[in-house]
């Protein structure tokens, strides 16, 4: 069979990848075609567009670059219609992958979607355009399942691939495992806190400058950055000049994490893998005060923290906008580190969560024998 992916972002690109070599174990005649990245064209499909040519982030750069982006939706269509596959498979990335869903549809192409957009947190209207347009949906959060189905859609849970990630890490089969031991870590790692402040400047420079603030009162900690890739080294070294006891990596959060006694981690998909790292975390999230007005009266969530949401309690702090002070971070972190029974209920949620997370097995197994029986 043949088949059409698209990936928009780094994630994606790395659940794609993993997709695809279940795919080929299924189906000895599978022949991929691509959107995506270095992983996936590394598993075996034929990689039309990286996704760095695809990523445009924020209202006004999304509006600078339309050219662009409408050039890359016909060169897309283009593509598939010359492709002509079994199916196309859609891995998130919304604003893309929805355009190219409905042009599909309409050109009588099996669209199959792998991690749903997040309509359950705005932009609900869109499930409309999802039933009208998508013949089968696979997603990865649990609660997504009744979500769609009180819009009457019938959605397949496949477990979160996240899980599968991680797990193959702790197992070895990541390279940078020996991230610890270089030089600037002191008592060989043993007290890390972990820094995850987001991939972008905008949002970089609202959240680290407090995150930072807060390593002058634990001197007995070593806080490390993990940096963004693409973001320049002097942009971050302005930013932790001050500090004696900071320093940074970069493509190495998964050796940082497993190494770390706590983290500070901005909101999104960090916060589920540092949870299934184990490590308690306390999440910071501050936007520009008109952007974070905007984005409350539109988002309908009672947590932004993925742990949270999954688990439909306060598992993890959540310091919001204003709550997100020196002061606040602070106390939330000494919580974390010092007190045993808030450690092990933490724990225990932890386990709960991988639990609900794992239903099922393999995500991306479960996903490729989803895709292969569906068109066989």
């Amino acid at each position: 069979m043949r088949y059409y992916i698209i990936a928009g972002e780094a994630s994606g690109d790395l659940h794609g990848s993993n997709l695809i070599k279940e795919l080929q174990l299924l189906d000895s005649t599978a022949n991929i075609r691509c959107w995506g990245g270095d992983k996936m064209e590394a598993a075996g499909a034929v990689l039309v567009k990286h996704y760095k040519h695809l990523a445009f982030m924020g209202f006004a750069e999304v509006l600078k670059n339309l050219r662009t982006i409408f050039k890359n939706l016909d060169q897309c269509k283009k593509d598939i219609l010359s492709y002509n596959p079994t199916a196309l498979i859609l891995i998130d990335y919304p604003g893309f992958n929805l355009r190219i869903a409905e042009w599909a549809k309409k050109n009588h192409i099996k669209v199959i979607y792998y991690i749903s957009p997040q309509v359950w947190a705005w932009k609900e209207s869109r499930v409309k355009l999802i039933k009208k347009c998508v013949d089968k949906m696979l997603v990865i959060l649990p609660f997504e399942k009744e979500f769609y189905k009180k819009w009457n859609f019938e959605v397949e849970y496949v477990g979160h691939p996240l899980v599968q990630v991680v797990d193959e890490f702790n197992a070895g089969y990541f390279d940078d495992a020996s991230v610890y031991k270089t030089a600037f870590l002191p008592n060989n790692g043993l007290n890390l806190i972990a820094l995850l402040p987001g991939s972008r400047k905008q949002e970089i420079l609202k959240k680290l400058p407090i995150m930072l603030a807060v390593a002058e009162h634990f001197p007995k900690y070593h806080f490390v950055v993990a940096k963004a890739p693409g973001v320049e080294e002097e942009f971050y070294n302005a930013l932790l000049a001050p500090y004696k006891n900071v320093s940074a990596v970069i493509n190495k959060t998964y050796a940082l994490l497993s190494h770390s006694k706590a983290a500070l981690v901005t909101s999104g998909t960090a916060t589920l893998e540092t949870a299934l790292f184990n490590v308690p975390e306390v999440i910071c999230y501050k936007g520009s005060a008109i952007s974070y007005q905007i984005a409350k009266r539109l988002i309908k969530i009672k947590f932004i923290c993925l742990v949270n949401l999954i688990m439909d309690k306060e598992v993890v702090e959540e310091l919001i906008q204003d709550k997100l002070t020196v002061a606040n971070l602070k106390s939330a972190l000494c919580l974390i580190l010092n007190d045993v029974a808030k450690q092990n209920q933490i724990q225990k949620d932890y386990n709960a969560l991988k639990l609900l997370l794992s239903k099922g097995g393999n995500a991306s197994a479960n996903t490729a024998k989803s895709i292969y029986n569906y068109l066989k």
